[in-house]
């Protein structure tokens, strides 16, 4: 395969390792944190999907749905043709905070501007049932986070969502599907979905082409909301509520998080008061965020990866680690429950090889027996 060629702002990758890279996210049991686990085993996509079917096969389990390149050339094909494009990991417009975030898209679907993808961003969610004070003042305070040259990021759901995207149109907001970039959900935010591409902001996706969103989606799409940004924002949120657990996420992946206190009278701010009690920083303004956030942003440079920094760049070399046997496998998975507990805690339990940990829970999440979480944690499923 033709190297990946180097430019000042990353790497791109050739036509060829991008169908690799699309086919190989695209298979089946293959999610975010496999496809790096396979690139840092085998070295390219190419060779980890020629060697799926015995990794699979060692588990015992039945063969797993591999994405064809025919496949992966029509989805870059409709994607081109409604005026999107992929970009990989580690290239020159792949955001820089998402690349340093938990599990982040080895590919992602944009369509729109991609240059405000490179800009700090705070994150904004909240209540879909919003009350007009809610929305009132989400749109100051991303009014005032806009003035200060920060992108918006949101979920284009209704309530807080809306409101937030509605407010940054003209200075750049990005809104993260759930499904694939084509698919606006809720349909009543079509407008404004389109409103966002002609005003220069962007839709992200790191699901296929036409797919439509399930309700677990909506985490997925979550943690790419919170790892966007530099700080996250809870606007109302219920006491169960999607906006929480982006706001975990967002402290998992050690972003701040802030969140606006309410009447304890009102079910939409129970979720937020409670963000508050467990150590979110209390905002009422747009100067609460700007004053915690503009000290990190300092720190921060937006630089994407190098082929120096990660090994997963898609030219690593092949990792010659020795097969997992039968015992290994068997003592692994019977210290593993439905309960998520970190690998760290699962190689000192074993005292098995950290390598050999680790081929065998690729092997078990190929063949879906285990789930991977944030935190570096596994369950089986």
């Amino acid at each position: 395969m033709t190297p990946a060629d180097k430019s000042a702002g990353g790497i791109v990758l050739t036509d060829q390792q991008r169908l690799c890279w699309l086919r190989l996210i695209r298979t089946e049991n293959v999610g975010p944190t496999t496809f790096i686990e396979l690139i840092k085993r085998f070295g390219t996509a190419d060779r980890a999907l020629d060697e799926l079917p015995a990794l699979v096969a060692r588990s015992g389990r039945r063969p797993i749905q591999i994405a064809s390149q025919s496949q992966a050339e029509a989805e870059i094909a409709k994607l081109n043709a409604y005026g999107g494009r992929l970009i990989c990991l580690g290239e020159p417009d792949y955001p820089a905070a998402l690349r340093a975030a938990d599990a982040p898209p080895p590919v992602l679907s944009v369509r729109g501007n991609s240059e405000v993808l490179k800009r700090h961003a705070v994150a904004f969610v909240g209540s879909r049932n919003a009350s007009l004070a809610g929305n009132k003042l989400t749109g100051e305070l991303v009014t005032g986070v806009a003035a200060a040259d920060y992108v918006v990021i949101s979920g284009l759901a209704r309530g807080i969502d809306s409101a937030a995207h509605r407010a940054s149109l003209h200075t750049g907001t990005i809104a993260v599907f759930a499904g694939g970039i084509d698919q606006v959900y809720p349909e009543q935010n079509l407008q404004l979905a389109q409103e966002i591409i002609e005003l220069g902001g962007a839709i992200v996706s790191e699901m296929p082409f036409g797919w439509r969103p399930r309700a677990k989606d909506f985490p997925r799409r979550n943690r790419i909301v919170a790892g966007l940004a530099l700080g996250l924002v809870v606007v109302e949120a219920a006491h169960r509520s999607g906006s929480l657990i982006t706001a975990r996420l967002a402290n998992e992946m050690g972003r701040l998080v802030f969140a606006v206190p309410g009447s304890p009278m009102d079910p939409r701010s129970e979720g937020t008061n409670e963000l508050i009690r467990q150590g979110a920083q209390l905002i009422t303004s747009a100067n609460d965020i700007l004053a915690a956030i503009t000290p990190l942003a300092s720190r921060t440079q937006q630089v994407p990866y190098s082929l120096e920094e990660v090994r997963h760049i898609d030219m690593a070399p092949k990792s010659e680690a020795p097969s997992p046997d039968y015992d290994q496998r068997s003592l692994l998975l019977s210290a593993m429950s439905y309960a998520p507990v970190t690998i760290d805690d699962l190689i000192r339990h074993t005292k098995l090889d950290p390598d050999i940990v680790q081929m065998i829970l690729l092997e078990l999440a190929l063949a879906g027996i285990i789930e991977r979480h944030g935190g570096n944690r596994v369950s089986r499923q």
